[in-house]
């Protein structure tokens, strides 16, 4: 097998799982239910992961830290800082909420997350700190109220259009003054 090949069955795998975890849970998905749905046997399954934690945290791990470096392109750009922040939201948080909002265990797919292995999500908010602070003119404090505030938007578990919306007000209201410094 190519390495391609092994690379294509693995996000087979992730997708599968990602699938079960989000409407079934971690607990009531099976190693059989996800080779089923990748259409491989359980066999070929374990030859890429060695139990149901490590498929959890690669898929956790690839949903989010595949978006990483174009999150830091986006912050890197030289566009005004409102279209950067923006685009930065768009691929660390409305992409990730799109594939999960309406799920009907995806409140729980955090949580098991942050329990199986937290550095992921730490790592998350890290990259997305750094982002957001390049973006605003290197202000660490006010990175951290904007993705306070950003949190705070997912907390009625809107539809992604509303969840797009309201990171277009925030990214208005942390912005201006960069904004009329840069003109």
């Amino acid at each position: 097998m190519t390495q391609d090949e092994a690379e294509a069955r693995r996000l087979k795998i992730l997708a599968a799982a990602r699938w079960y975890f989000l409407n079934f849970g971690f607990s009531k998905t099976s190693l059989d239910d996800i080779a089923r749905r990748a259409g491989i046997s359980r066999t070929l399954l374990y030859r890429t992961f060695k139990d149901k934690e490590d498929i959890f945290t690669a898929v956790f791990a690839d949903w989010l830290i595949s978006r990483h470096p174009a999150a830091k392109q986006a912050a890197a750009t030289v566009r005004p800082p409102r279209e950067r922040l923006v685009d930065v939201c768009r691929l660390m948080v409305v992409e990730p909420w799109a594939d999960m909002v309406g799920a009907p265990m995806a409140g729980e797919f955090f949580d098991v997350c942050e329990r199986l292995d937290p550095e992921i999500e730490a790592l998350h908010r890290r990259v997305a700190m750094e982002c957001v602070a390049k973006i605003l003119g290197g202000d660490n404090d006010a990175a951290e109220v904007f993705l306070l505030a950003l949190d705070g938007l997912l907390g009625d578990e809107p539809t992604t259009a509303v969840l797009e919306q309201r990171v277009q007000i925030l990214a208005d209201r942390f912005t201006p003054s960069i904004n009329k410094r840069k003109s």
